[in-house]
């Protein structure tokens, strides 16, 4: 209702007419680029009145939106280091899972002989130990020489690097070298869970041979959840670390969740927002990652400029006032808002306009005018 009245109040200014039939019509509101002309009754019609901006003190609620986010630390995107064949898969997307669960098991022939190497080494590198005391108690003994002395150690060492590597690369595939003897080489290896959580992706099936590169599942740990909000940069000077904020879902706007801000990005977006970052006071199962939310911020008390609401006319995602630049006449100026409290909206830029004359009722009526003439 209140567009339509406005329209109405729109052509009532272009064709001027007046309620009084008995008055002639006045001629069409002259327009020249960003500058509107009326007469005295189109004045009167449009219920335009001036005022001035006016310094005030204003708290305010910010709105914003945002989503359920988790830190790079709570992903996992899992992989294997040596390539095999994926004989078994123990979960499906969604499911939870425990910290060192199996979540795979898979197979191949180079496991096999990695464990036989690091079996192989393990036994020369007893010889080779053996054969270093020994040549050691000839050389106390003056029975040896320095020559043989040396080869044996040196023997006796590299064994040693070689046995270390092997235990580690053992250890990549998730195999314990301390449990591997002649007895129990194994074929296959389980993949564990890196964390407590979720799985969100399995990206491999029973069968496939996957290489080391390969991502086989995706994981997720809730419970460090953050909420990213996308805040507008003429908004971000309102906002400090520790500040408090109400978030609440579409579906649930009745349940609200307390946070605090952690985190102020300087990185402003095209769209001329930067993330803001918050941490939720109390964790609740039931928000996931990815999940839409609203935030209202709870604005300090600041001073600055303000006028009407009234006053402030938006088009096209853009606010405009209109200064007094002569006889009934005005000029259309962009300006930047921020916060809004008992009928009065911020005027970012408005220390320039201290002084100016400014269209309060009517300044849609101009707006209109303005726009339908071109």
């Amino acid at each position: 209702m209140k567009y339509i009245s406005l329209i109405i109040s729109s052509i009532l200014i272009l064709t001027g007419c007046n309620s009084s039939s008995e008055k002639q019509v006045d001629s069409a509101p002259i327009v020249k680029g960003d500058e509107i002309q009326l007469t005295t009754e189109q004045m009167k019609l449009a219920g335009i009145t001036i005022g001035t901006v006016v310094d005030t003190v204003l708290s305010g609620t910010l709105h914003v939106h945002g989503r359920i986010d988790v830190p790079p630390q709570n992903l996992a995107s899992i992989t294997v280091p040596m390539g095999g064949i994926i004989r078994s898969i123990k979960v499906m997307p969604g499911k939870k899972i425990r910290k060192g669960e199996s979540i795979a098991v898979l197979e191949d022939q180079a496991y096999i002989q990695l464990q036989e190497d690091y079996l192989t080494t393990k036994a020369k590198l007893l010889q080779a130990e053996s054969e270093y005391n020994r040549q050691k108690g000839l050389m106390e003994a003056k029975a040896g020489s320095d020559k043989t002395l040396e080869k044996a150690r040196a023997e006796y060492q590299t064994l040693q690097v070689i046995q270390n590597s092997l235990a580690q690369k053992l250890r990549l595939i998730y195999i314990n070298p301390q449990n591997v003897n002649e007895h129990t080489i194994s074929r296959s290896i389980s993949i564990p869970a890196p964390f407590t959580g979720f799985v969100t992706k399995v990206m491999v099936n029973v069968g496939r041979y996957v290489n080391p590169a390969d991502i086989l599942f995706e994981m997720v740990d809730p419970s460090d959840i953050h909420l990213a909000l996308n805040v507008f940069e003429k908004d971000l000077l309102n906002l400090s670390i520790g500040q408090t904020l109400q978030a609440y879902l579409n579906s649930k706007p009745d349940q609200k969740h307390e946070c605090d801000i952690i985190l102020i990005s300087n990185s402003i977006h095209e769209d001329g927002t930067a993330e803001v970052h918050c941490h939720f006071k109390t964790y609740d199962s039931s928000l996931v990652p990815g999940m839409f939310m609203n935030a209202d911020i709870e604005l300090s008390k600041h001073k600055t400029i303000a006028i009407q609401d009234e006053a402030v006319a938006e088009f096209e995602g853009k606010h405009y006032m209109f200064l007094k630049s002569g006889n009934n006449s005005f000029r259309m100026h962009e300006v930047k808002i921020g916060v809004r409290e008992h009928g009065m909206v911020e005027i970012l830029d408005g220390e320039a306009l201290s002084h100016a004359q400014i269209a309060i009722d009517g300044a849609y009526s101009l707006l209109m005018a303005i726009k339908n003439i071109e």
